[in-house]
């Protein structure tokens, strides 16, 4: 494998950190995300659950931050893939997440958008990336203008 091979081969810490994200196809029938919501509201509330959290204390603080009653019922009724009419309102969706400190919902979100969702220095990260990138491709640039500029007299 050549130097430049290994440089960019990913490793177990890098992932896909420069696949390009696709937003989902355009396939008639293929949109109908209340059993993903579900599923994901459902491991949301369970990780909140494992670190002490129970689903009566997240309705709790969902209320008292919307201002609106969220109560235990409705939450069982969001991760319930069976009643497919009763999924978590957008409205919602950023007040469990708080609650629930996770950010399930937005990164599935950003996915099927096509898009990635960065938190913290993940976006130091991207955005450095972003700028040496752009300094490559100046230093690229300067370099064949100064090539020219030899040739001209």
């Amino acid at each position: 494998m050549s130097r430049r091979a290994r440089a960019i081969s990913p490793d177990s810490f890098t992932g896909d950190l420069f696949s390009i994200p696709r937003a989902a196809a355009l396939i008639e029938g293929s949109m109908d995300y209340r059993r993903p919501v579900s599923a994901l509201v459902s491991q949301m509330l369970a990780d909140a659950t494992a670190s002490g959290i129970d689903r009566y204390e997240v309705a709790s603080r969902a209320s008292r931050l919307t201002g609106k009653d969220v109560s235990k019922a409705m939450l069982d009724g969001y991760t319930a893939e069976s009643r497919e009419e009763f999924n978590v309102p957008l409205w919602v969706a950023p007040v469990l997440e708080t609650v629930c400190s996770s950010t399930l919902l937005t990164q599935w979100n950003a996915g099927v958008r096509g898009g990635r969702f960065l938190v913290g220095a993940e976006t130091l990260d991207a955005e450095i990336g972003r700028v040496s990138r752009e300094m490559d491709s100046a230093a690229a640039q300067l370099k064949q203008l100064r090539d020219l500029r030899r040739r001209v007299p």
